[in-house]
């Protein structure tokens, strides 16, 4: 299982990369193993607002219908379309061409909340971030 050691996490299974102010994010390989095979894709609109927390949009495998959360604030600047003709992407590369949305971040500090690569490979052998 990969996990980037250039990113940040979330306890959601999302991670995050910022480069200029600008935050893309997507869900971890982790996230794509439990789910399965990823069939469906719902992201929101390009100047949407999201809220830390809040859902961001939705994964749909032929398991499970997953919500995404947003690890961090901020207006989406931009949606990967293609993913709505192959989902699947998503499964295949999860951190290069599998990403979700890129956000203008509103605030650079909640950041701070996220794991880092060492905190979230503990996280998910059971200890705490």
């Amino acid at each position: 299982m990969q996990i980037p050691e250039t990113l940040r996490y979330s306890e959601e299974h999302e991670w995050v990369l910022v480069d200029d102010g600008v935050a893309t994010i997507g869900i971890t390989d982790h996230a794509q193993e439990e789910l399965g095979d990823i069939v469906f894709v719902e992201l929101p609109a390009i100047g949407a607002e999201l809220a830390k927390a809040a859902t961001l949009g939705v994964v749909e495998s032929v398991k499970a219908v997953s919500d995404v959360y947003a690890p961090i604030g901020g207006t989406v600047t931009a949606v990967n379309g293609a993913l709505a003709d192959k989902p699947e992407t998503i499964n295949e590369d999860p951190y290069g061409a599998g990403w979700l949305v890129k956000v203008a971040v509103a605030d650079p500090g909640e950041l701070d909340g996220l794991m880092t690569a060492a905190q979230y490979r503990d996280f998910l052998a059971g200890g705490k971030a």
